[in-house]
């Protein structure tokens, strides 16, 4: 059973396969057909990708950038060159999946244009929606780039280096910020928050 365990990929499929099981067993297959249950489909997307997404945002902020000075140096590399190439890989697309299936789930719902203009009754989740968009920006496009820089993978001066660090760990940190209100404006829209 250990060994099963030891492989993610083998774990995966095994979440899989009892996700289907629960679909089929428990009456849900016979719902596939009605259009409701896609959309709840794309929100378990959604949401499986949000956790992916801000849970590494936050293992980034709560454990490894505090972590790293305690390190010795010559552990570091362990991190910086097999982790958080690892960790951002992963962190750059579930940010990516949670944008698209979000965008899907709100064109599916029929409120996608109204919650990209804050209009009511969909004001919380369109805030929601424009700060996780701010979010993913920061992540493609000023966490990754410089994160390349700092890691190594992109070869820069060691002043730039430190400079690229420096803007990525404030950037993740402002990612952070606005996690907490994003994530309080997406659970407020349905459930009466806001």
């Amino acid at each position: 059973m250990a060994g099963f365990f030891a492989s993610l990929s083998k774990t995966i499929i095994a979440g899989i396969v009892i996700l289907i099981a629960i679909i089929f067993f428990g009456g849900a297959s016979a719902k596939m057909a009605d259009a409701g249950w896609w959309t709840f489909f794309m929100r378990v997307l959604h949401v499986t990708s949000g956790v992916m997404w801000i849970g590494l945002l936050w293992y980034f902020n709560f454990v490894q950038m505090p972590s790293m000075p305690k390190i010795p140096d010559d552990q570091k590399p362990a991190i910086s060159k097999v982790i958080a190439p690892t960790a951002l890989f992963w962190f750059r697309y579930a940010a990516l999946a949670t944008v698209v299936t979000g965008l899907l789930l709100a064109t599916m719902q029929g409120y996608i244009g109204d919650a990209l203009m804050l209009a009511k009754p969909v004001t919380a989740i369109g805030l929601g929606m424009w700060i996780a968009l701010v979010m993913a920006f920061n992540v493609w496009f000023i966490i990754w780039p410089n994160q390349k820089k700092a890691l190594g993978i992109v070869t820069v001066a060691a002043d730039e280096k430190a400079a690229a660090a420096k803007l990525a760990a404030m950037t993740s940190r402002i990612n952070t910020m606005l996690s907490i209100p994003m994530l309080f404006c997406m659970v407020a829209q349905q459930n009466g928050g806001l």
